[in-house]
């Protein structure tokens, strides 16, 4: 699960780009005011990438019953999931970070972790446009952790490396061919 990330334009050229093109194609949205780097929290606004261009977007998905956001989706299920089905086929998306965070449970307290790469974070996600949304909305590919991680929690986002984000965002892999990929080397301290 991912609960919260974080984006550091500062540090990273890269994700500063990102940004700069987001604020610059909407500059007049009234929700671009809202942009969110540093911490992220669900429902917040923060920048994602799409097949056609970086945008902001609005992060969760609208619960049937109107209570609540689905922040995260399954990658071994999505593609079963009536809520996330469509998106899967037609609409997925990136999420730059420069690192997530996952709560360890330690002597029955939860410690917050800082997890990332030294480099970029490259989150998948799945994104959909709701009627009373004025931003699309997207949630957060999760798969199992890593087994360097998986101390930390069960689950992690699905990170995609530079050689694979065209064709994740272009629909030609499928989540079989995301779990099979090398794991990359990730760090993590107490946040």
């Amino acid at each position: 699960m991912c609960g919260r990330y974080y984006i550091d334009p500062d540090d990273d050229m890269e994700i500063q780009l990102i940004i700069d093109k987001i604020k610059d194609k909407f500059k007049d949205t009234p929700e671009i005011s809202s942009l969110r780097t540093g911490e992220v929290f669900p429902t917040n606004i923060a920048p994602v990438i799409t097949k056609d261009s970086p945008m902001p977007m609005k992060w969760g998905f609208s619960r049937f019953d109107g209570k609540g956001h689905v922040i995260n989706a399954r990658l071994e299920t999505a593609h079963e999931k009536n809520m996330f089905k469509r998106s899967m086929e037609e609409r997925r998306c990136i999420l730059p970070a420069s690192c997530y965070f996952e709560w360890e449970k330690r002597d029955g307290k939860k410690q917050k972790m800082e997890i990332g790469a030294g480099s970029p974070l490259y989150m998948a996600g799945l994104y959909r446009f709701e009627k009373d949304s004025p931003l699309p909305v997207f949630v957060i590919l999760t798969m199992a952790a890593w087994p360097q991680i998986s101390f930390i929690h069960d689950r992690m986002p699905v990170l995609l490396s530079a050689e694979i984000r065209e064709d994740w965002l272009k629909g030609r892999i499928d989540s079989r061919d995301i779990l099979e990929m090398p794991e990359a080397e990730l760090h993590y301290k107490d946040a």
